[in-house]
């Protein structure tokens, strides 16, 4: 079987927010990464706000961060712009994009 790059695959994404980050900030990502998973003929699945925990150890300083959690599907073109996107975010202090299909 082979693997085009139209192929839809499922992915998880969790990143963590600086803790004095603002609702209206998160909820704007929030919406940027939905809009470039549907630029990519992709559908968000669900998503989850955590809300803001302990940090296992310490990043930049800071010992809590707001955790968010989506999961969609989508091409596996546009995994470079989602991490552009997070990577030069300067509130998002790490994430994780992951192919769960597999």
């Amino acid at each position: 079987m082979s693997v085009t790059d139209s192929e839809l695959r499922e992915y998880e994404l969790v990143y963590i927010l600086q803790p004095e980050t603002k609702e209206e900030t998160i909820l704007s990502l929030n919406e940027r990464v939905s809009q470039l998973v549907a630029d990519q003929q992709g559908s968000m699945t669900t998503t989850e706000l955590w809300g803001k925990r302990a940090l296992a150890y310490p990043i930049e300083k800071f010992f809590e961060g707001h955790y968010v959690l989506h999961r969609f599907q989508m091409t596996a073109a546009g995994t470079g712009e989602i991490d552009r996107l997070l990577r030069f975010n300067e509130d998002v202090m790490r994430y994780l994009l992951v192919r769960t299909d597999e």
